[in-house]
């Protein structure tokens, strides 16, 4: 039986003053829960329902798991259609970021991205383009708040996720940038290479000014309907398929 201690436990970390505290992050979802359990990351507890559980049947020994009630279950999910799987997962370490890592190969910079179904797509997104590494504004929501982690289906446990100060970063790079603007070259007519960063801008407001006169070349996905403009996330997905198709054809 779930104690109040623990319920009140994991329902805090919702927030990302608990999370931090405690270091600690939410996964829920089978498939997810199975994910992470297969990864890097240190999974502490599993909290499960009966029929929950006997899809749980690959779980290491050294992990925790306690079975819970489908009423106490109700207590501890976010979701409006839980699954009955709920695994507490430690806060990765912060590394010291290695600028070498971007080498010969593209990487997605948000700036500012705030919506978490919308960073989490851009996550799953990126893995199915086998773009294994993220580097977000200090101001881009928490990859680990939990409607971000649902929105990843998994590929939060193997995309690498870094917080950084753009501007400076930006202003200290030595890759080719590219950045999603209005007024740019069409992204079919653009030569990406083999290497560079694909800069992504926030919701509302696009990529900030500061970065603007740093972007080597403005990049556009041509508009042929009347639709102001495109949710980052789908853009982003554009932009990734676009990198792969030329990818493959060299």
């Amino acid at each position: 039986m779930l104690s109040k201690a623990q319920i009140s436990l994991i329902t805090s970390l919702q927030n990302k003053k608990f999370r931090l505290q405690h270091q600690v992050f939410i996964v829920e979802g089978i498939k997810s829960v199975l994910e992470f359990v297969n990864s890097s990351y240190k999974v502490q507890k599993i909290y499960a329902t009966v029929q929950a559980r006997t899809k749980l049947d690959k779980i290491p020994h050294n992990i925790k798991l306690e079975e819970v009630t489908e009423a106490e279950f109700q207590k501890i999910s976010s979701l409006k259609n839980p699954q009955g799987a709920l695994a507490l997962v430690t806060l990765p370490e912060t590394q010291n970021f290695d600028r070498n890592i971007l080498k010969g190969k593209h990487t997605l910079v948000l700036d500012d991205v705030q919506d978490p179904g919308n960073l989490g797509t851009i996550i799953r997104t990126a893995e199915w383009f086998g773009i294994n590494q993220i580097i977000c504004s200090i101001g881009t929501v928490d990859a680990y708040n939990p409607k971000v982690v649902q929105a990843t289906m998994g590929s939060l446990s193997r995309v690498q996720i870094y917080y950084l100060d753009i501007e400076e970063f930006i202003e200290q790079n030595t890759l080719p940038t590219f950045g999603a603007l209005l007024d740019g070259q069409s992204i079919y007519s653009t030569d990406f290479g083999n290497e560079g960063l694909i800069i992504m801008g926030n919701e509302g407001n696009g990529i900030r000014p500061n970065l603007i006169p740093q972007i080597d070349k403005a990049v556009t996905i041509p508009r042929f309907g009347a639709a102001e403009s495109l949710n980052v996330a789908v853009a982003t997905t554009i932009f990734c398929s676009e990198l792969s198709r030329q990818q493959t054809q060299k």
